[in-house]
């Protein structure tokens, strides 16, 4: 009887394992045709799938000349860094809610924005001339906000350790303790910064993919591609560390090892995300928690879904922010906030409901 009950319920769980693969694959393709699509010049489906192919020397659909132009110079690089920051925030926060065993974590708990937030305010209001000195200045703002994004996550982490051994419970305190700070030395750069100085560090601080580039999208491909390929690495023992450290200690995790490479990885791949783009919240906490909702807690399925619908969800929220308001542009970082905030009271309040 037990037997027969089991394969029976094999294909339904395997079937709903494809339909999510296809689906959110599917949603990644109809963000990007959204994405290149939507704008000033319009690129309908039919003129993009006609430039691509033209690429190849595949000539299937007549399209205008100005409309490749802008697909490969802006709109493009656009939506790929938009797919790769969305894919990096949704897992790396897949990986702090797995280290602190908490599905409301995200990366920010180890001060992985507020470093770059208090790094970049510094670079604006102490090194204005670094930060426009020829063709290094273009670099001086992101590499100062990924320096700090990953030195402040590596003090929480060395702070947040007993002997060399992280322990989760005062690497969480030593986060709010950390992030307290970064956002006090924020406050007295803005208070000294002047009113230029002061627009600088406020829109950057909203967060924006209108610095895309094909440089800044290889960067960001290697470092989301090694933030994916650790995770799925790691998926088991993520997996095992949900049980709690001790029981994975015994199932054969290293698990200090681990949750140092976690946190590094982190800060790494986040840290050169928010260096380019400025803070876009809530798509590392929300978007997680959204697909573990459908796909459940095994990481072998959340770690692809949250991939693929993190980065398709923030090329479709920065398509609306580039178009609300045309020919203005909403701040990404505030939009992603007020969409992503309201949903998550929602599902907070959904599961209080059912608990």
């Amino acid at each position: 009887m037990s037997t027969a009950r089991l394969s029976t319920a094999s294909p339904p769980i395997r079937s709903r394992d494809h339909i999510t693969r296809v689906a959110s694959g599917l949603l990644c393709l109809l963000a990007v045709v959204v994405g290149t699509g939507i704008g000033a010049l319009a690129i309908p489906p039919s003129a993009l799938a006609s430039i691509l192919a033209d690429t190849v020397g595949i000539d299937i659909f007549a399209h205008d000349t100005t409309q490749a132009t802008v697909l490969w110079a802006i709109r493009l690089p656009r939506v790929l860094l938009g797919l790769l920051i969305g894919a990096a925030l949704s897992v790396a926060g897949v990986l702090m809610q797995a280290l602190f065993r908490n599905p409301l974590a995200s990366p920010q708990l180890i001060g992985v924005s507020g470093g770059a937030a208090l790094a970049a305010a510094s670079v604006i209001a102490l090194l204005p001339a670094a930060a426009t000195a020829g063709t290094l200045g273009a670099f001086t703002l992101p590499l100062g906000a990924f320096t700090g994004a990953v030195a402040v996550s590596l003090v929480t982490l060395r702070i947040g350790s007993r002997g060399g051994t992280p322990d989760v419970v005062t690497l969480l305190l030593a986060g709010v303790a950390i992030n307290a700070l970064t956002g006090a030395g924020l406050g007295l750069l803005v208070f000294i910064a002047d009113d230029a100085q002061l627009r600088s560090i406020t829109f950057w601080s909203l967060g924006s993919l209108s610095a895309a580039t094909w440089p800044i999208v290889g960067a960001l491909a290697l470092a989301t591609s090694g933030l994916v390929a650790f995770a799925w690495h790691h998926r088991t023992a993520f997996d095992l560390l949900l049980l709690g450290s001790e029981d994975a200690r015994h199932l054969g995790v290293p698990v200090e090892k681990l949750q140092r490479r976690m946190v590094v990885v982190t800060a790494l791949a986040v840290g050169a995300a928010v260096a380019f783009t400025g803070i876009i919240g809530f798509v590392g906490l929300v978007v997680p928690h959204l697909c573990r909702l459908w796909a459940g807690p095994a990481h072998h399925r959340l770690i692809p879904l949250s991939t693929l619908v993190g980065g398709a969800l923030l090329v479709f929220a920065d398509t609306t922010a580039r178009t609300a308001v045309a020919p203005a542009e909403l701040p990404l970082g505030v939009l992603t906030t007020l969409l992503g905030a309201p949903f998550f009271l929602l599902l907070l309040a959904r599961a209080r409901r059912f608990a």
